[in-house]
C-alpha cells in the first residue's frame, strides 16, 4: 500500500529527514516513506556510490535529496554529515539511526574484536548520530528513531554480539526518551521482524529457515520496507506525539513464538550451511 494514499502528502513539506544507512535495505524503504510525505532526505552511509543510486530514486518523487558519506564509528565524520544536511536542507526534524552491522557466529568461535565491531557500529553509531543530531533536534523539537531487533529481548543462538548492541540501544532510547523530553524531543526504536525485500532475508529464502519463519509468524507473510517505514512515519508525525520512550515491534507477530522458535530456526540455518 502506498503510503500516499493514505496520508496527506505534504504532511512532512519543508522538514528533513536524516537516515543513516539510507542506501539500501529497510532504511531506504523508509527513505522512500517520507520523501513520498514531501520530506527532504538526507541519506549516509559509508558507501556514497550506494547512496548515490539510491538517490537518483528518492529523487523521483520529487523532493530534494543529499547522499552523504560518513562512518558511524566516527563522531567527527557523523557530526560534519548532519552539519551538511543542516547547511543544505535545514535542520532535521527526524533522525533514523539505522546503520548496523552483523553476522552469524557461535559465542564460542567469537573474537573479541567481532563483538567490538557490531557493538561499536551499532550501539556507539547510534549514540554517536543521536548525540550529534542533538542541537538540531532541540531546535525542532524533533524526534529519534533507532533500528532494535528481537533479539534485544530474546536469547538468539549466534547473535551474542548483535543481540548486546540492540540491546544497549533501546536501553539507551529510553534514558534519551526521559532526559531529553523537556526539549520536546521524542525517542522511540522500531524492532522489524523478517523483511522480504531486504538481502538479509533473501540469504535464506526457500530453505529451512524461512519455512520455519512463515510457519511461526501469525500474520502469515514477511514484512515489507514499507511496514517499517510506515511505522517510522508514525512514530514521527504528530499521530505520536505523545508517544515516547517505546520500542515498536514490527514483525507480524513473529516473536510471539519466543526464542525455542528462534534458536530452532538458527540450527536450521547451521544445518543448511554444511
Amino acid at each position: 500500500m502506498n503510503i500516499a494514499e493514505i496520508l496527506p502528502r505534504t504532511l512532512f513539506s519543508g522538514k528533513t529527514v536524516f537516515i543513516t544507512g539510507g542506501g539500501s535495505g529497510i532504511n531506504l524503504g523508509i527513505a522512500r516513506n517520507f520523501a513520498s510525505l514531501g520530506a527532504n532526505v538526507a541519506i549516509c552511509s559509508r558507501d556514497l556510490a550506494k547512496l548515490e543510486r539510491a538517490a537518483a530514486e528518492l529523487r523521483e518523487l520529487g523532493h530534494q535529496v543529499l547522499p552523504v558519506s560518513a562512518d558511524v564509528r566516527d563522531p567527527a565524520a557523523v557530526a560534519a554529515a548532519l552539519a551538511r544536511c543542516e547547511a543544505e536542507l535545514g535542520p532535521a526534524s527526524v533522525i533514523i539511526s539505522g546503520a548496523a552491522g552483523n553476522f552469524i557466529c557461535e559465542a564460542e568461535k567469537l573474537s573479541p574484536n567481532g563483538f567490538k565491531t557490531v557493538v561499536d557500529i551499532d550501539l556507539l553509531g547510534s549514540f554517536n548520530v543521536a548525540r550529534a543530531g542533538f542541537e538540531q533536534l532541540r531546535q525542532t523539537r524533533g524526534s529519534v528513531i533507532f533500528i532494535s531487533a528481537g533479539i534485544a529481548w530474546l536469547p538468539y543462538s549466534h547473535q551474542i554480539h548483535a543481540a548486546a548492541a540492540k540491546a544497549g540501544i533501546d536501553s539507551m532510547m529510553k534514558n534519551l526518551a526521559l532526559e531529553w523530553g523537556r526539549y520536546g524531543i521524542r525517542a522511540n526504536s522500531i524492532a522489524p521482524g523478517y523483511i522480504g525485500d531486504t538481502e538479509g532475508t533473501s540469504r535464506v529464502a526457500g530453505g529451512p529457515v524461512m519455512d520455519a519463519v512463515m510457519a511461526t509468524t501469525p500474520l502469515g507473510r514477511l514484512g515489507t520496507t514499507d511496514d517499517i517505514g510506515q511505522a517510522a512515519v508514525f512514530l514521527a508525525s504528530p499521530l505520536a506525539s505523545f508517544v515516547t520512550g517505546t520500542v515498536v515491534v514490527v514483525d507480524g507477530g513473529h516473536y510471539l513464538e519466543g526464542s525455542a522458535m528462534l534458536n530452532a530456526a538458527q540450527r536450521a540455518l547451521s544445518a543448511q550451511a554444511t
